[in-house]
């Protein structure tokens, strides 16, 4: 499970076995653990972060988009 980043507390990653869905980031830290889509950039799912954790992980996930989806595609690309 590659880590993309690490800001603010938070490590933003995916899994080996998300390749077959839209690309999105995980997040966990905190507390909580969170999917976020990043086409567009949206909450999937969440659990036990506080609304203003989440707000800065949608910021974070705003400001690095490009870099997760290059991340996301590079990886998806070595394993298929």
């Amino acid at each position: 499970m590659p880590t993309v980043l690490r800001k603010y507390g938070f490590r933003f990653h995916f899994y080996g076995s998300d390749m077959h869905e839209p690309a999105h980031i995980h997040v966990t830290g905190n507390g909580g653990k969170a999917k976020i889509w990043l086409n567009p950039t949206d909450v999937a799912e969440q659990q036990g972060f506080k609304t203003n954790d989440l707000k800065r992980i949608l910021d974070v996930t705003s400001e690095n988009r490009d870099l997760f989806l290059e991340a996301w595609n590079e990886f998806f690309k070595s394993v298929s």
